[in-house]
C-alpha cells in the first residue's frame, strides 16, 4: 500500500496556524518555548504573541534546559529535590540532634552552628522543614550535665568552652547549663587570655577585700588615749597617732573615739571651763554710730 502523500504547507510564524498543525500536547508546548530556547527571545514577548503567561513560559524553558525532552511530557514528573533534601545527611542529622538536646534552639541558631561545622548555612525555612520531616534524632539526652552537677572545676569550665566552640551563643549556654551569663563571659575571657591554665581552679586564700588602714594597732592606741586622757578630741588623737607612724583621718579618729567611749562607758569631753562673757568694746550706742581711727602714714623721701 503506497504511503499517503503529505500536503505541503507554507512556513509560518503565526501561532494560530501552528497551533492547528500540532498533533500532540508535547509538540504544542515545544512550539511555545522554541523561540525562547533556541533564539533566546524574551519570555514576555513570546507570551504576548501566543497569549500565555510569561512566568509559565519561563518555567517550561528552564525545565527544558535542565531535563530535556522529558520536560515536555504531561505525565507525573518526579518532584525536584528541595533545599532540605539536598543537604548532606550528617547536616540533617545534626539539626535534629541539636533540637533534641536543647528544645529551645531557634532555627537561626541551628543554622549558625551548621555553618561552623560544614561551612554551609541553611536557611531558617530549611531548618524548619528538616525538623518537621527529617530523620529521627540519634541522641536521647544531654551531652553535658548542669554546671553545678559537674564536680571537677576544670570540666565545668571546659563544657562552656566546648559549647562555645561549636557555635552555641552565650545566652543559650547559660540557659542550657543553668549558670549565670556573667560566669559564661568570665570563663571565655579566661580561656582567651590564659588558655587551658585559665580553666583551672584558682586559690581562694587571697583576701577578697583590700587592706584597711584601721588596724588593731590603731584601735589599741586610740583605746589607750581614751583611758589616759578622756578629754582628748579627734584632732589631738590624730596628731598623737601620726607621731608613732599611724596615719588616719580626723573623721576616722572621731569614729574610733566614739566607739571606745561607748564600749568603756567614758563620758564625752565637757568642752573646758566656761569663760566670763565680755562686752564688745566698740559696741554702738545709737544707729549709724561711726568710729574712726587715725593711722599715721610714713612717706619715703
Amino acid at each position: 500500500m503506497p504511503a499517503r502523500k503529505r500536503k505541503r504547507r507554507e512556513r509560518t510564524h503565526d501561532w494560530q496556524d501552528i497551533q492547528q498543525y500540532t498533533l500532540w500536547p508535547e509538540q504544542q508546548l515545544y512550539e511555545k518555548i522554541r523561540p525562547v530556547v533556541l533564539f533566546q527571545e524574551s519570555a514576555a514577548v513570546r507570551a504576548k504573541e501566543i497569549g500565555d503567561s510569561p512566568r509559565t513560559l519561563q518555567y517550561h524553558a528552564q525545565q527544558f534546559e535542565q531535563v530535556g525532552m522529558a520536560s515536555l511530557s504531561h505525565k507525573e514528573r518526579a518532584p525536584a529535590p528541595s533545599a532540605g533534601r539536598s543537604l548532606p545527611e550528617d547536616m540533617r542529622q545534626l539539626i535534629v540532634n541539636l533540637k533534641a538536646e536543647y528544645p529551645s534552639f531557634t532555627p537561626h541558631e541551628i543554622a549558625t552552628i551548621c555553618f561552623l561545622h560544614f561551612e554551609r548555612r541553611p536557611s531558617d525555612h530549611t531548618v524548619k522543614r528538616i525538623l518537621a520531616d527529617g530523620p529521627k534524632p540519634s541522641i536521647s539526652g544531654r551531652r553535658y550535665p548542669l554546671y553545678a552537677e559537674i564536680a571537677d572545676g576544670y570540666q565545668r569550665r571546659r563544657a562552656i568552652v566546648d559549647l562555645h566552640a561549636e557555635g552555641w551563643s552565650n545566652t543559650t549556654i547559660s540557659a542550657y547549663l543553668q549558670t549565670p551569663r556573667h560566669r559564661v563571659y568570665e570563663v571565655l575571657k579566661r580561656w582567651a587570655e590564659e588558655g587551658h591554665a585559665g580553666l583551672d581552679d584558682r586559690p581562694t586564700s587571697a583576701p577578697r577585700s583590700p587592706a584597711r588602714k584601721v588596724t588593731m594597732n590603731a584601735i589599741t592606741e586610740v583605746r589607750k588615749s581614751v583611758r589616759e586622757s578622756p578629754e582628748l578630741g579627734a584632732y589631738r588623737v590624730r596628731a598623737a597617732l601620726e607621731q608613732i607612724g599611724i596615719h588616719l583621718s580626723q573623721a576616722t579618729c572621731g569614729r574610733l573615739l566614739a566607739l571606745n567611749r561607748k564600749l568603756y562607758g567614758v563620758p564625752k569631753p565637757s568642752g573646758g571651763v566656761p569663760r566670763e562673757r565680755r562686752e564688745m568694746p566698740f559696741k554702738a550706742h545709737f544707729k549709724h554710730e561711726i568710729w574712726s581711727v587715725d593711722a599715721p602714714v610714713h612717706r619715703r623721701a
